[in-house]
């Protein structure tokens, strides 16, 4: 980080403002250039800071509660909430302050504030990390939270929160030896045999990265390919491809993959990624409604979602969203399944996921295309696999995957699939 710290911090501020006040993502903003005019470290710094104060955010506000009357306008409250961040995790006081009294007073409609940020952060500089351990896991918005509890129950719920607050670590699938991959990275092979890295630093400098040993993958993003079996020979349908961890699992296996996506900007990175690791694929670039080839042995759909089971990665997700746009992805969804199955052959499977924590966006969607299509039936076999314990499995036959579940390794994201065999 630069000498001052300054430019790192009013750029994590951007990002904070940008997510909690206009509702963007954080990739969208990288992606954007919020973070090429910063020097290397202050780059890292800055993502870091924004993703901290995201994940901690309604303890940040619980902590500043007692010494604000009432809640300041946006601007001044990100400041005092990234001074909570970095004042409890042990950033010099001196600093930390100096630099969000600037980034309030620098703004005209809040530069009168500068004195109450400086008075809010000397108090919470005196409680310290202490008094950020004291207060409870950070609770998720209510616009998702009531429909977890109501799917999922408290107890489920403060486990996935607990989860959410903890983070990800590095989860990476291999195309050969996993023990050897995760003794090269000093990592750990999880029961379903993807291998896990704690504190893994910048991906790109890892060992076996430019060998094409390996690719990031969550351990549940995982599940849904190897819910297929053996691949050999197989002639496979990946819809929605990007960014392509499904799709290099599908090569990998023996498949014969066709990768359809409608953005071409992620599917010439599916392209690189499919160069760096050494496997082929077919790559289509098409929305999914208009590619209509059909004869495939099997099908796999992960579907457009809420990606409400990515929090742990993406804590800016229920920041930035309202599940306003829950509905139109629900209505997407089934119509993707009745033309996902129409591209199989006879017999054929489909297997169908998303990263979503809603029953909505997963079993409920199975338990109505099985209505929509007689004959149509779910394989719950294919989902016993290593590490899954036999109570994920749901009544209409698919896999409930949670952030809560492996919570002694670190926690998956959640997910839902379900295999679906469509009539000879």
């Amino acid at each position: 980080m630069s000498q001052t710290g300054l430019p790192a911090r009013r750029t994590a501020h951007y990002l904070l403002m940008q997510i909690t006040g206009d509702g963007r993502l954080m990739a969208e903003l990288i992606g954007a250039g919020a973070l090429d005019r910063l020097a290397p470290d202050d780059r890292a710094r800055a993502q870091r800071l924004a993703t901290e104060a995201l994940r901690g955010l309604d303890r940040a506000d619980r902590m500043l509660k007692p010494y604000l009357k009432k809640t300041p306008p946006e601007h001044v409250m990100n400041a005092l909430r990234l001074g909570v961040i970095e004042l409890c995790s042990g950033e010099a006081a001196h600093g930390v302050v100096n630099s969000y009294v600037e980034i309030v007073a620098r703004n005209k409609r809040t530069q009168a504030m500068k004195g109450l940020t400086n008075a809010v952060l000397r108090k919470i500089a005196a409680e310290g990390p202490e008094g950020w351990a004291k207060r409870a896991v950070p609770l998720t918005p209510g616009w998702l939270r009531q429909p977890l509890v109501a799917a999922w129950g408290r107890e489920a719920v403060t486990g996935m929160e607990t989860a959410h607050f903890a983070g990800a670590p590095l989860d990476l699938s291999v195309k050969g030896d996993a023990a050897a991959i995760a003794a090269a990275l000093n990592g750990t092979v999880l029961p379903a045999g993807t291998v896990r890295v704690v504190n893994a630093g910048q991906v790109s400098s890892l060992p076996g990265y430019d060998a094409g040993d390996w690719w990031v993958q969550d351990a549940a993003a995982a599940v849904p390919v190897k819910a297929l079996g053996d691949l050999t020979g197989l002639k496979v349908l990946d819809i929605c491809a990007a960014p392509g961890g499904k799709t290099m699992q599908l090569a990998a296996g023996g498949a014969k993959v066709t990768a359809v996506d409608v953005s071409e900007k992620r599917m010439a990175r599916v392209s690189e990624n499919l160069a760096r690791v050494g496997l082929e694929a077919r790559i289509v670039i098409s929305d999914a409604f208009a590619f209509d080839e059909g004869g495939f042995d099997a099908v796999l759909l992960d579907a457009p979602c809420s990606a409400t089971g990515t929090i742990r990665r993406h804590p800016d997700l229920v920041y930035a969203k309202d599940g306003a746009e829950f509905e139109a992805l629900i209505d997407q969804q089934e119509t993707m399944i009745d033309h996902a199955l129409g591209l199989l052959k006879p017999g054929g499977r489909l297997v169908f996921c998303t990263c979503s924590l809603l029953p909505d966006e997963g079993e409920v969607q199975t338990e109505e295309a099985l209505a929509r299509h007689p004959g149509l039936t779910t394989n719950p076999a294919a989902l016993d696999l290593p590490g899954i314990d036999p109570d994920w499995i749901t009544p209409e036959g698919g896999l409930r995957l949670r952030p809560d579940y492996w919570a002694s390794q670190g926690g998956m994201d959640g997910f839902y699939v379900a295999v679906l065999t469509k009539p000879a």
